[in-house]
């Protein structure tokens, strides 16, 4: 099995969504990540149920913690804080997602351990960066996803703004985290030195705007909402049939004529208000009605067999079950199932990562609270006597 960051080691000191992503990604890829959580409880996601899995554990748990170990730590005691500079001291990378200055009354921030490793790479995941008036606030993904501006352009052009349907500006920053956090790694080959990883929800929230960001750092008019439309492509959305919808892609006016033709009407493809994109984007409020009475004569399966035979870029609105039950999330291994040890069977996303035809996989399952308190207490020269010593006192 392809790891291509074995032999990185990784403390995440993270929980929830956007700092485990990271993480996950980092085990994907052959990273040992040792995962603290609080004794007792662990991390959040664990009780975010139902559903669960056999063994108990909430499905939202098993999406973003597989091919970790987890070690129960009370790093608000002394003892605690010692475990996690020994780890820190074997580490490659340190992930966290506390409030800004949270981890220092500890000792454990950037300038702390990085004096007890200076090869560190420690990566702060927050709301909205180290610096700035907002520093201090907390970060939630939803909140984000409306001050960031996203949700102004995400629903109903004659409703509401929507959140998107799971927590974007956590996956992204979680994505955005594992690529700095690898930058870092490659410069550290050369220079020595670790450094301090500053990712903020809201940075990059703003930088996931890409196009439509653009669109108004250039244009000045500021994004209106379009529900299933496209700012700059015409017809790009979605459209009802006689039994369903599907998504038409028209990228460019080959495509244009191809649908004009499809629809019985190619005189639209020479129509000067719609020959080019341009025009059909100016045009879109006299040019989509066209097109959608059209659309309602005949059901979505025909439309889709059409099209694909005339080379227009369309497709099917799956629900979750479809798109996995899909052939080609088939025939791509898009899911499988771990045995996590007990005889509990915990499904599985797959990394979408493929390396020379072989797709990246984490090797451990989704841990169990603590499952690893003693493979990795030991590993640090602790005793029998005193991991049950720091059980019994509660540190672990």
């Amino acid at each position: 099995m392809r790891a291509p960051l074995q032999g990185i080691r990784v403390v995440d000191l993270s929980r929830v969504l956007a700092g485990p992503w990271a993480s996950q990604l980092l085990a994907d890829l052959g990273a040992d990540v040792v995962k603290i959580e609080r004794p007792g409880q662990g991390d959040d996601t664990r009780q975010w149920a139902p559903p669960a899995s056999d063994n108990g554990t909430a499905a939202y748990f098993l999406a973003t913690n597989r091919g970790k170990r987890s070690l129960t730590l009370d790093i608000t005691r002394a003892e605690g804080q010692a475990i996690v500079r020994a780890l820190v001291a074997e580490a490659d990378v340190l992930i966290e997602n506390y409030k800004v200055g949270g981890l220092a009354k500890y000792g454990l921030d950037y300038a702390s351990l990085s004096a007890v490793n200076p090869r560190l790479v420690y990566c702060s995941v927050t709301g909205f960066g180290q610096d700035g008036p907002y520093a201090d606030a907390p970060g939630y993904d939803y909140i984000v996803q409306g001050m960031s501006g996203l949700m102004s352009i995400t629903g109903p052009a004659d409703g509401e703004p929507h959140k998107v349907g799971v927590a974007v500006t956590d996956l992204f920053t979680g994505l955005y985290a594992a690529n700095a956090v690898q930058a870092a790694l490659i410069e550290r080959a050369t220079s020595g030195r670790g450094a301090h990883v500053d990712m903020a929800l809201f940075d990059c929230s703003l930088a996931m705007l890409a196009n439509v960001g653009m669109n108004w750092l250039v244009g000045r008019t500021v994004p209106p909402r379009l529900g299933n439309g496209h700012p700059n492509i015409v017809p790009y959305q979605v459209f009802a049939t006689a039994d369903g919808h599907f998504i038409l892609a028209c990228g460019n006016d080959r495509q244009f004529a191809a649908v004009c033709q499809e629809i019985g009407r190619p005189e639209l493809a020479s129509d000067p208000r719609f020959a080019r994109n341009p025009d059909r984007v100016a045009h879109r409020d006299t040019l989509v009605p066209l097109l959608a009475e059209a659309f309602a004569a005949h059901g979505r399966d025909e439309w889709l067999a059409r099209f694909d035979a005339a080379g227009v870029p369309c497709g099917p609105i799956n629900t979750v079950a479809e798109a996995f039950d899909d052939p080609q999330a088939v025939a791509r291994g898009m899911s499988f199932a771990f045995d996590d040890g007990t005889g509990s069977t915990l499904p599985q996303i797959a990394c979408p990562l493929v390396l020379d035809g072989e797709r990246v996989r984490a090797s451990r399952h989704p841990p169990r609270l603590g499952e690893h308190c003693d493979e990795v207490l030991a590993a640090l020269g602790y005793g029998e006597g005193d991991i049950a010593r720091l059980r019994e006192d509660g540190v672990i």
